[in-house]
C-alpha cells in the first residue's frame, strides 16, 4: 500500500515520560476577576511573564526562571484569586519506541513491545524464509539511496524482473522499510526487526513509480514458492479481484504456506485484493495507544455474489481483517541517505527533535531569542532557542542567522512535537530542529547546545503496509518455534491468542484483535499446531555447530561439511521445490549428494534424533 512518511527524530525519539510530565515549565494559572483581568495581566507582564492563555476568570502566563512563590510574591494584587502551578497534560502512549540514535545504538519499535515479539526467540535452525514481495532492497545503491548495513545479507536471497530491475537495489524506500520490519538484525546498533535476522527472499515488482499487476504478484508468488519460502508478505493492493493471482496464493497456502497482505489504507470499508482473498490472511494497523488507525480499511468478512434468485451470501474470516499489528509511525530502515536525520542536545542531554532544514551540525552556547520577530546581537555565534507563534518557522530562523546565530531549536506552543519546514523558498543556511513544548523549560534554562541535521539510514512510514511486515515477522518467529505446523495453523495460533480490541470478539476493525507473540508460543506449546496436542518446541542450538557446503563436477555434486555435533551420527535434511530427501549418517564431518544442477537445495544438519541443528544453508 501507498504509506505516509514522517521524518525520523533520531538523536533521541523519545516518548513523552513520567519525568517530562513532572518538569518544572514556569508556567502559571492566575485566577482573576475578569472586571480587573486587564490590570493584572498588564503587571505580569511588566514583570516578565508571557502571556500563554486568556480565558473567562484566569489567564496562564510562563515566568522563565522562577518558582510559584516566586510568582506568588511578584503578583501580590488584591484582584488575584489564586496562584497555581499549570501542570502539563501529554497523551499517553502505551507502548513507545526506545530511545537513543539508531546510528549509535540498537532501538526496539514500539510494535515489538506492542506484540510480545521480544519475549519469543527466533530459531534459526528451523527458521522459515520470508517473501516479501515489494519494491526490492537496499543492498546496493538503487532509487533512492544505498546500502544499509542493519541486515544480515547472508540470509537474503531475491529474484530479479526485467521491467523493474535488480531486487538488491531499492525502487524506492518502501521495501526497505518493509523488509526490516521483518528482520533487522540484532546487532547493536539501528533497529530489530520481529524475527531478527530471519531468512528472507525479495521478489520486486515495483519500483518509485509506485505500481505493478496482479500478474505480477501470481508469477511473485511462484518465484517465492521456487526459492523455499514459506510465507509471503505483500504490502500492496488494489481494487478488482481475478482468479489468476487467486489461484497462485490457493496453491501456496495449501502447499503448506502463508500469505499475509495489506488490508489498505483509505479508512473505508472496501475490500482491497490480494488481501480479500480467503486464503490470504488481511492485516490491519493500530496505533501505539491500542486504536484502529484511522486510514485501515475495515471490509465485512461477509460478502455477496449473484443476483435474483442466485444470490448467494458467504461469511469466512479470510474477507476481512483477521489481525492488526502496529503500523503508525513505525521506525523502520531505509537505503542509506534516504531520509532525514536530526540530533539535539541541551547541556549534554539529548531531546526528541525533528529535522526542519538545512543539513549541518553547530555546537555552542545558547540564546533564548523568545518568539524571534527581530534580529538581537545577542545571538551572534550561539544556537538560538525560539518559541514557536506569531511569524514563521522561516522568518524566525531567517532572524537568528542573520544575528549572526549558529543553528536554530524551535519549540512547539501546542504539546508535542514540532514537525515543520522553512518552506519552498528557504534563504537560510544554519541547521534548524524542531522541539517539543514539554521540553521548553530544560531547553530555555540550557546554556549550551548541540544541533544536527542530515541524511539516515532509518525513518518512519505509517499504513497497513507497515503492519502486514510486522504480522509477517511475528508469524516467522513462533513458527521457527514449532516448525511442524501449517501455515494455516499458524494463522488459526495468531486470531486465537490475539488481543481483544474494539467491540466485544470478532469486529470488522480489529478482526480478532493485536497480534501477541509470546500468547501465540503459549497457545501451541500448550495444544500443539491444531490446537489440541501438545508439540514441544523446537531446542536451540546447542554448542557451536556449523555446516555448510560448495557443488562440484560441473553442479551436480552437493558437497557438504559440517562440526561441532556430539552425537555419533547426524540427520541430513535435504530439501528443494517439489521434493525433499532424508538420511542418517556418520558423524565424520563431510558427506556428498547427487543432484540436479538446476535446482537450488536447502540443507539441514542436526543431531541424529534431535531438534538440535545447525543453521540451514542453500547450494
Amino acid at each position: 500500500m501507498i504509506s505516509k512518511v514522517k521524518v525520523l527524530s533520531a538523536a533521541t525519539l523519545l516518548a513523552m515520560s513520567a519525568g517530562s510530565v513532572s518538569a518544572d515549565d514556569n508556567r502559571y494559572i492566575i485566577q482573576v476577576d475578569n472586571d480587573h483581568k486587564g490590570v493584572v495581566k498588564a503587571l505580569a507582564k511588566k514583570l516578565g511573564g508571557q502571556l500563554n492563555l486568556d480565558a473567562n476568570g484566569f489567564f496562564a502566563a510562563t515566568f522563565d526562571g522562577k518558582s510559584l512563590d516566586d510568582v506568588k510574591g511578584l503578583l501580590n494584587n488584591p484582584h488575584i484569586r489564586l496562584i497555581e502551578a499549570d501542570a502539563r497534560r501529554v497523551p499517553l502512549a502505551l507502548f513507545n519506541d526506545d530511545a537513543g540514535d539508531p546510528t549509535a545504538q540498537q532501538l526496539t519499535p514500539y510494535a515489538v513491545y506492542q506484540s510480545q515479539a521480544d519475549q519469543v526467540t527466533l530459531q534459526m535452525a528451523s527458521a522459515k524464509k520470508v517473501c516479501v514481495i515489494d519494491s526490492g532492497i537496499a543492498r546496493d545503491n538503487g532509487e533512492t539511496g544505498g546500502y544499509n548495513a542493519d541486515f544480515d545479507w547472508s540470509v537474503i536471497t531475491g529474484s530479479s524482473d526485467s521491467g523493474t530491475g535488480d531486487w538488491f537495489r531499492d525502487g524506492g524506500p518502501h521495501g526497505t522499510h518493509v523488509a526490516g520490519t521483518i528482520a533487522a538484525a540484532d546487532n547493536g546498533f539501528g533497529v530489530i526487526g520481529m524475527a531478527p535476522g530471519n531468512p528472507l527472499h525479495i521478489v520486486k515488482v515495483f519500483n518509485a513509480s509506485g505500481w505493478g499487476y496482479s500478474s505480477d504478484l501470481a508469477y511473485a508468488a511462484q518465484q517465492c514458492s521456487n526459492a523455499g519460502s514459506e510465507i509471503i508478505s505483500m504490502s500492496l493492493g488494489g481494487g478488482g479481484a481475478n482468479s489468476t493471482e487467486e489461484n497462485a496464493f490457493n496453491n501456496f497456502t495449501a502447499n503448506g504456506g502463508l500469505v499475509l497482505a495489506a488490508a489498505g489504507n483509505d479508512g473505508n470499508n472496501v475490500r482491497s485484493f490480494p488481501a480479500g482473498y480467503e486464503s490470504v490472511m488481511m492485516i490491519g494497523a493500530n496505533d501505539a495507544d491500542n486504536n484502529i488507525a484511522s486510514f485501515s480499511q475495515y471490509p465485512s468478512n461477509t460478502k455477496t455474489s449473484g443476483r435474483g434468485k442466485n444470490v448467494t451470501t458467504e461469511t469466512n474470516d479470510g474477507f476481512g481483517v483477521e489481525v492488526t499489528v502496529g503500523g503508525v509511525d513505525t521506525l523502520s530502515t531505509y537505503p542509506s541517505g534516504a531520509t532525514s536525520l536530526s540530533a539535539m542536545t541541551a547541556n549534554g542531554t539529548g531531546y526528541a527533535s525533528s529535522a526542519m532544514e538545512n543539513n549541518g551540525e553547530a555546537s555552542g552556547s545558547t540564546f533564548f531569542m523568545g518568539t524571534a520577530e527581530s534580529t538581537n546581537s545577542g545571538a551572534s555565534g550561539k544556537i538560538c532557542v525560539i518559541d514557536r507563534g506569531v511569524i514563521s518557522f522561516h522568518d524566525k530562523v531567517a532572524n537568528c542567522e542573520n544575528s549572526g546565530g549558529i543553528g536554530a531549536i524551535v519549540i512547539n506552543n501546542e504539546a508535542g512535537m514540532l514537525y515543520g519546514t522553512l518552506g519552498t523558498a528557504n534563504s537560510t543556511s544554519i541547521p534548524a530542529v524542531g522541539a517539543a513544548l514539554e521540553d521548553r523549560a530544560a531547553l530555555v534554562a540550557a546554556t549550551t547546545a548541540t544541533v544536527k541535521v542530515g541524511a539516515s539510514d532509518y525513518g518512519y512510514m505509517s499504513g497497513t503496509s507497515m503492519a502486514t511486515p510486522g504480522a509477517s515477522g511475528i508469524a516467522a518467529l513462533v513458527w521457527s518455534n514449532f516448525p511442524s505446523c501449517t501455515g494455516t495453523e499458524i494463522r488459526d495460533a495468531m486470531k486465537a491468542t490475539a488481543e481483544d480490541q474494539g467491540a466485544n470478539g470478532r469486529d470488522d476493525y480489529f478482526g480478532y484483535g493485536i497480534v501477541k507473540a509470546k500468547a501465540m508460543y503459549d497457545y501451541l506449546a500448550a495444544n500443539g499446531c491444531d490446537g489440541g496436542s501438545t508439540e514441544p518446541p523446537t531446542e536451540p542450538p546447542s554448542g557451536d555447530l556449523t555446516a555448510d557446503g560448495s557443488r562440484s563436477k560441473g553442479g551436480s555434486q552437493l558437497d557438504i561439511n559440517w562440526s561441532g555435533f556430539s552425537s555419533s551420527n547426524v540427520d541430513i535434511s535435504i530439501t528443494w521445490n517439489g521434493g525433499s530427501f532424508n538420511d542418517t549418517t556418520a558423524n565424520d564431518g563431510s558427506q556428498s549428494y547427487s543432484g540436479d544442477k538446476r535446482t537450488t537445495y536447502t540443507i539441514t544438519i542436526c543431531e541424529a534424533g534431535t531438534t538440535t541443528c545447525a543453521t540451514s544453508f542453500n547450494l
